[in-house]
C-alpha cells in the first residue's frame, strides 16, 4: 500500500453534479484523517475532478493538471470525472499524472491504495456555498446530437428517497435553509426505482419533492434544470401545494425552431414548449423562467434564429445561458458541416443577451409589491445591504448585516429597484404571511398523467 497522504487539494470543473461529488470526496478524505489544503499550497495528493462538456472544458482540465504538476512536482495527481471517463489515455500521457479513473465508484475504490477506506454515508455541508446541492440521480438516457455526456454517464441511477432525506436532515442540522436537487437528467429521477411497479408504487421526482416538503417544512427546495416535457402537471401540483418549493423553472430550450430541434434530437416542439410554460404560468403566481440556448447550430438560418428570439420573449426568460455552437468530437452533430460563421454566432448571442435584459426588466417590474423570501448570500453593491436569491430565482438586495443574515431565508416586500437589482424591505416575523404559489383566481385543472 502507498503511504497514506497527510494533505490533499481538490479541484473541480463543471456542473453541480461534479461539485456535489467533490464535496463527497472532501468529506471522505477528512473522515480518513487527511487535511484539505488550497490548490496553491504544497500537498501530498491532488484530486482533479474534470468536465468534458466542451473542448474548452477538456483544455482547461489539461492546463490545470500541468499547472499543479509544475507547482507541486512531488504531489500524487489523481484525475477523475467525465473527461477522465472519455479520454483516459490522453490524460495519462500528461507528465505528473499518477492515475486516471473516470467512474466514481471505481475512483472511490482506488483510494484504498492510499489507506483511504472509510466512506461517509452522505455529505453534511457544502463548502463555499450558502445553499447545498443534493445529487439525487446520475446518468442520461437521451441522445441529443450535440451532447457528449450520455456517452460518459450512460447508466441511469436514482438514489433511494430515504438516503436523500437523511442527507437533507444533516444539512438542515448544520444550518442550511435551501437545497438544490440536481442530477445529470433530473427529470428522470425514479424511472429505475419505479420500473415494473404499478403506478401507485412509483417514486418519481414529484413524489420526492412531496416527501422532502413534508419532512422539512422550513427548508426551501429548488430544482436545477429540467426538460420542459418533464415539468408535468403532477410536478406543478406539488410545487403549487408546497410554498417552500421554489417557483423557478430552468427549462432547457436550446432552440425555438422545430427544424433545429429535430436536428438536435430534442424531444419536443416549439409549440409544446410554449404550452408547458403557459400551463405553469396559469397554475402558479408569477413563476420565474430561465433557460439554456445554443446559437449557430449547423443549418440555423436567420428565420430559425428569429423563432428562438420570439419564444424567448414569450417565455420571458430572465436569465439565458447562451452558448455558441461548437462541434463536439464523438457526437453525431460533429459530422454536420458548419453553416454559421463565428461572427454570426457572436451577433446572435448579443441579440439574445439584449432580449434577456428586456425580459429581466419586465419580470422585476412584475414583482413590485410582492412578498418574497431571500436566501442571503453576499454583501450588496449598496452599503449596509446584503443580497441573495429569491424563490423565483431573481436577485434581491435588502438592508442588513452579512454576518447575521448569511445563509438565512429572510421574507421581504419588494419595493424598488436600483442598478438593475430588486430592493426588498424585510418583513417583521410576526406579520409574515405564508404565501402559496397558486394564483388565487386560478381555475386551471391540473391533470395527473
Amino acid at each position: 500500500m502507498t503511504e497514506k497522504p497527510k494533505t490533499c487539494s481538490l479541484l473541480t470543473l463543471g456542473c453541480k453534479v461534479n461539485q456535489y461529488e467533490s464535496q463527497y470526496f472532501r468529506e471522505m478524505l477528512e473522515l480518513n484523517g487527511i487535511q484539505i489544503v488550497e490548490e496553491d499550497e504544497s500537498t501530498d495528493l491532488c484530486i482533479i475532478n474534470t468536465c468534458t462538456v466542451t473542448h474548452d472544458a477538456d483544455a482547461k482540465g489539461r492546463n490545470i493538471i500541468r499547472k499543479i504538476q509544475s507547482r507541486n512536482p512531488k504531489s500524487i495527481i489523481l484525475v477523475t470525472g467525465c473527461y477522465a471517463e472519455r479520454e483516459p489515455e490522453t490524460l495519462r500521457k500528461i507528465p505528473g499524472v499518477s492515475k486516471v479513473i473516470g467512474n466514481k465508484e471505481a475512483f472511490l475504490d482506488s483510494l484504498s491504495e492510499f489507506g483511504i477506506q472509510q466512506r461517509p454515508k452522505h455529505i453534511t455541508r457544502f463548502d463555499e456555498h450558502q445553499r447545498a446541492f443534493v445529487k439525487v440521480q446520475d446518468g442520461c438516457l437521451l441522445n441529443c446530437s450535440y451532447c457528449i455526456i450520455p456517452s460518459v454517464r450512460p447508466n441511469l441511477r436514482s438514489r433511494h428517497p430515504q438516503d436523500i432525506l437523511d442527507e437533507i436532515a444533516q444539512l438542515e442540522q448544520n444550518g442550511y435553509q435551501e437545497v438544490v436537487l440536481n442530477g445529470i437528467h433530473l427529470g428522470h429521477y425514479g424511472i429505475d426505482l419505479s420500473k415494473g411497479k404499478p403506478k401507485a408504487e412509483w417514486n418519481r421526482l414529484w413524489h420526492l419533492l412531496g416527501d422532502i416538503s413534508r419532512r422539512f417544512p422550513s427548508m426551501r427546495i429548488r430544482l436545477s434544470s429540467l426538460e420542459a416535457a418533464e415539468a408535468r402537471d403532477d410536478l406543478i401540483k406539488v410545487i403549487r401545494d408546497h410554498p417552500r418549493v421554489a417557483a423557478h423553472f430552468h427549462l432547457c430550450l436550446q432552440s425555438g425552431s422545430d427544424k433545429i430541434l429535430a436536428a438536435m434530437r430534442r424531444r419536443y416542439t416549439a409549440q409544446g414548449f410554449r404550452e408547458r410554460v403557459h400551463r405553469i404560468r396559469e397554475a402558479l403566481d408569477t413563476p420565474g423562467f430561465s433557460t439554456d440556448i445554443i446559437v449557430g447550430f449547423p443549418g440555423e438560418t436567420e428565420e430559425d434564429f428569429e423563432q428562438t428570439c420570439q419564444i424567448s420573449r414569450e417565455a420571458g426568460f430572465f436569465k439565458m445561458h447562451v452558448f455558441p455552437y461548437s462541434p463536439r468530437e464523438g457526437t453525431p452533430a460533429a459530422n454536420i458541416r458548419e453553416t454559421v460563421s463565428h461572427q454570426e454566432k457572436s451577433t446572435r448571442r448579443q441579440i439574445l443577451e439584449m432580449i434577456e435584459h428586456e425580459n429581466r426588466g419586465r419580470f422585476q417590474a412584475s414583482l413590485q409589491g410582492k412578498q418574497e423570501e431571500v436566501l442571503v448570500e453576499s454583501a450588496s453593491f449598496k452599503p449596509g445591504f446584503v443580497e441573495g436569491t429569491s424563490s423565483r430565482g431573481i436577485r434581491i438586495s435588502l438592508p442588513g448585516m452579512l454576518d447575521a443574515l448569511r445563509r438565512k431565508l429572510v421574507p421581504v416586500i419588494v419595493n424598488g429597484i436600483e442598478k438593475e437589482t430588486l430592493i426588498g424591505q424585510p418583513i417583521p416575523v410576526e406579520t409574515v404571511v405564508e404565501t402559496q404559489h397558486a394564483k388565487p383566481s386560478s381555475r386551471i385543472s391540473l391533470q395527473i398523467v
